[in-house]
């Protein structure tokens, strides 16, 4: 999607109804290589596992190519912020561990209530951990 969105902007001298045209097309082609890998990886990840995976390969590719293709250089800031993205992908995988490993009638204690009737305990988490498990 990278080249869909941002490949354009070393094209400046063609118009705006081609530069859609073609960031559509390529779009397409990507669309049907991402939607049946989503499709049979939705088994073995969940769906958030799945859209932290797009994005991180998303960044990464991201990032070479505004180097290498936009001429445009990479400062202190980006690299701070693809940490931090790196870190929560770390916890959006980890958390999920930790819940799969869970007997089925546990996994409830790990989720997030959500009560409509006590609006101060909107989204609280129940904190109890089964013994033993290092989460």
């Amino acid at each position: 999607m990278t080249v869909a969105w941002y490949g354009h902007l070393k094209f400046k001298e063609i118009g705006m109804p081609l530069a859609i045209t073609v960031s559509w097309g390529i779009a397409l082609i990507e669309y049907c290589f991402a939607v049946p890998a989503n499709r049979t990886g939705f088994g073995t990840y969940s769906a958030a596992e799945l859209k932290t995976i797009q994005e991180v390969i998303t960044l990464v590719v991201f990032a070479g190519f505004s180097v290498l293709v936009l001429g445009e250089a990479l400062n202190w800031g980006h690299g701070v912020g693809f940490a931090l993205i790196a870190l929560g992908a770390t916890f959006i995988f980890q958390a999920n561990q930790c819940h799969a490993a869970l007997p089925p009638h546990r996994r409830r204690i790990r989720e997030f209530r959500v009560s409509l009737f006590a609006p101060h305990k909107f989204l609280r988490p129940i904190r109890s951990v089964p013994h033993g498990l290092s989460c």
